[in-house]
């Protein structure tokens, strides 16, 4: 009721325009605001504000501001990571670096050849295979039975434990101790025995932290799985101790002719000192430094207790005893040459290899018939027969291989004479010239450098076509001063021609400068593929990535210009100085004579499709000096063309027998480059093997007495050595 009362109170002093204006026209809702008269209003004291509560009130709003600005960063921004506290990157940082170490142990677990590390270790050995699976090549290390510690004296393993691992027999493959003992006395590098076993056979000699992690694990490994005695068999029976030779057994025989199992305090002492640096130290060659490591290895066996100071001090110096022992040569002109390229691509290992190439031992087998019933005379001769892609499929580098292993095929660098002037034509052709233009051919009559024709034929002009068909030498000088002769080198260096060819020489348009067969070989293969530049392969080419493909340079010729370099050549073989080359199917090429009849070259390409070849033929004489007439459209022609005839299958000379259908790798080498009735040994005992027509003949020793094992087609017949053949 009261609260209606001032409602009309306050309606009648409205009324009334009481002079009391300056009151309130209104009153508040609540009775608890009502002001009260001065008279009824109690005393009372304003209550203190409390400090405390508005301080918490702000601290936990200025915290939610802050947990809301901190939500609303970006894991970009700076802030971001500065925000975070030192708990919060401690767990993080432990639970991240725990997560890299299971991941690089699985890592390692699975890149490190575990399983492989079991496995006997294989001979250091590459085999090489033609195309078809016959073996053409071994070339390895010299490599001899494994030993056994067991039948080993015990200075032996203990020379190599005191200078190598002095606790191997008390660690796990890795010694902690031995690595501090490294880092403080510099000496030695802290790799167990174990370890280098895993490092020697296993993985590749890459100096990284990855590496010595999978050796550390392949270490672990081997110790779990094989004995002390097994890990030191296997480590001294691969180990590298220069000279080619690798295990103890092997390298004990070349450097003091005997057995492990006989060795000398003072000669396991050299041997063990060999490992640090095997080529350096080799006693053949640097026999005062294997002396001082010996020395080295000497004091450690004192140290460790394996010999007494008065004991070490009575060891001499070892004897070398180093004996030559007749292996059998398995080296042929090709593998030599494939050899130094597949080494390059394999991984640094001691585990065997066995690779395949691309010689077809048919065809190889073939140009080694047609080159040695040649009538060469005292000359020698080469021959390289590749695809157009570059593939080497058959290459003969000389008349007899175990005379002269020198590769004339790759290594001798001679004039091309007049098969040069395929970069001369092209180069015409590319600046606009055709076949049908003429050119002068006519002597020349001035200047420091007159070039004469062959047999002095000349003409007043001659079509370029007709000047390479017959080889004209002033119409290639004057066409290449026409051209010039930047844009000649220009053409040659874009078919893949490496050599130095003088700039401004007009010789060179007849072939003066000087280049290998097989590169000259190859600059021909571009134009028969109509790709260039081309690279000669021993290995087969493998398919080109997308990758590859942009970044590769490949150029061709203009169908017009490659039809007309193709009618030029094919018009030199069958109406010029290349008529001796002549088949029955397509072919072109070119031949090449050098001044004085130095050189005689042919180089030319027959076939279709996958059967194309590439032929280049050079005869000469090691010393450079003339060959009694010999020119490029004679001999070397001739052997172009029995080649081809066999290789095309045109009725030329019969093929080789083809190879098993399922040739063993392990099996015997095919000595393609060993002539027909040559001797090769087999063994230190005086065997020897001899091929000759028809038959092959193996001379041995049986209880003394000599003997012969004559393989013909009617069969197998054993007869005393010396003894005449039957009728």
């Amino acid at each position: 009721m009261g609260l209606f009362e001032r409602f009309r109170r306050s309606a009648r002093a409205d009324s009334r325009g009481s002079a009391d204006s300056d009151a309130p026209g209104y009153f508040p809702l609540y009775e608890s605001q009502r002001p009260l008269d001065d008279e009824d209003a109690p005393p009372r004291a304003a209550p203190a504000p409390d400090y405390a509560k508005w301080d918490e009130s702000l601290a936990r709003l200025d915290d939610a501001v802050e947990i809301e600005e901190r939500r609303r960063l970006r894991w970009w921004q700076r802030e971001y990571w500065r925000s975070r506290g030192k708990l919060w990157w401690t767990v993080r940082g432990i639970a991240a670096a725990l997560l890299a170490f299971f991941a690089l142990i699985g890592w390692l677990a699975v890149t490190a050849p575990l399983s492989k590390s079991l496995e006997p270790i294989a001979a250091p050995q590459v085999t090489l295979l033609a195309s078809d699976g016959t073996p053409i090549a071994r070339s390895g290390a010299m490599v001899a039975e494994p030993v056994e510690i067991a039948n080993l004296p015990p200075h032996v393993p203990q020379a190599f434990m005191a200078i190598e691992d002095r606790r191997f027999y008390s660690h796990w493959g890795i010694d902690p101790r031995g690595i501090a003992r490294a880092a403080w006395t510099g000496r030695g590098g802290g790799s167990t025995i174990t370890q280098q076993l895993a490092k020697f056979t296993f993985l590749t000699p890459e100096q990284t932290l990855t590496r010595k992690a999978r050796e550390a694990m392949i270490a672990l490994w081997l110790e779990a799985w094989l004995t002390k005695d097994e890990i030191l068999e296997r480590y001294l029976s691969n180990a590298y101790f220069g000279d080619n030779q690798y295990g103890l057994r092997a390298a004990s025989l070349h450097y003091f002719y005997r057995q492990p199992e006989n060795l000398k305090p003072e000669q396991a002492a050299m041997l063990a000192g060999l490992l640090q640096a095997p080529s350096a130290y080799a006693p053949t060659r640097h026999y005062d430094r294997a002396k001082a490591r010996m020395d080295l290895v000497v004091a450690a066996m004192v140290e460790e207790g394996y010999l007494t100071p008065a004991e070490a001090a009575a060891l001499p110096a070892p004897r070398l005893d180093v004996r030559t022992r007749n292996d059998l040569p398995t080296g042929t002109y090709f593998a030599d040459w494939a050899l130094p390229i597949a080494r390059e691509g394999m991984e640094a290992s001691y585990s065997r290899q066995v690779l395949t190439t691309t010689l077809d031992s048919r065809l190889q087998a073939l140009a080694s018939r047609v080159v040695a019933r040649a009538p060469l005379g005292t000359a020698q001769v080469a021959l390289v027969a590749m695809r157009p892609t570059g593939e080497v499929v058959a290459m003969v580098g000389g008349r007899d291989y175990a005379t002269s292993p020198f590769n004339r095929a790759t290594q001798a660098r001679r004039q091309p004479g007049s098969t040069f002037k395929l970069f001369v034509y092209l180069a015409a052709l590319d600046a606009g010239w055709e076949p049908e233009d003429t050119i002068a051919n006519t002597p020349f009559e001035s200047g420091s450098y007159q070039p004469k024709n062959a047999r002095e034929n000349y003409s007043d002009t001659i079509t370029l076509e007709q000047a390479l068909a017959s080889s004209s030498n002033v119409a290639a000088v004057r066409l290449m001063n026409e051209v010039g002769s930047r844009r000649v080198i220009r053409m040659a260096r874009d078919l893949g021609v490496a050599s130095a060819m003088p700039e401004g020489d007009p010789s060179l348009a007849l072939g003066t400068s000087t280049m290998t067969l097989i590169e000259l070989t190859a600059a021909y293969a571009g134009v028969a593929g109509n790709a260039f530049p081309v690279t000669p392969r021993a290995f087969e080419r493998e398919e080109k990535g997308w990758f590859d493909w942009l970044i590769t340079r490949e150029d061709s010729l203009s169908s017009r210009h490659h039809e007309a370099i193709e009618r030029m050549l094919r018009a030199a073989v069958n109406r010029g100085t290349g008529r001796a080359a002549m088949l029955p199917v397509a072919n072109y090429g070119k031949t090449g004579t050098t001044q004085d009849y130095r050189d005689a070259l042919f180089v030319g390409y027959a076939g279709e499709g996958e059967n194309r070849l590439v032929v280049g033929v050079w005869i000469g004489n090691d010393d450079n000096s003339p060959l009694a007439g010999v020119t490029g459209g004679s001999l070397p022609a001739r052997i172009w063309k029995d080649f081809m005839r066999g290789a095309l299958r045109l009725g030329g000379p019969a093929p080789a027998p083809a190879p098993t259908a399922s040739p063993d790798p392990e099996g015997p080498v095919q000595p393609f480059d060993v002539p027909e009735g040559a001797e090769i040994p087999l063994d230190e005992n005086g065997s020897t093997l001899r091929i000759e027509e028809g038959a092959v003949t193996v001379t041995t020793e049986i209880d003394g007495a000599p003997v012969e094992f004559r393989l013909r087609e009617d069969g197998l017949e054993v007869v005393p050595a010396g003894a005449d053949p039957p009728n």
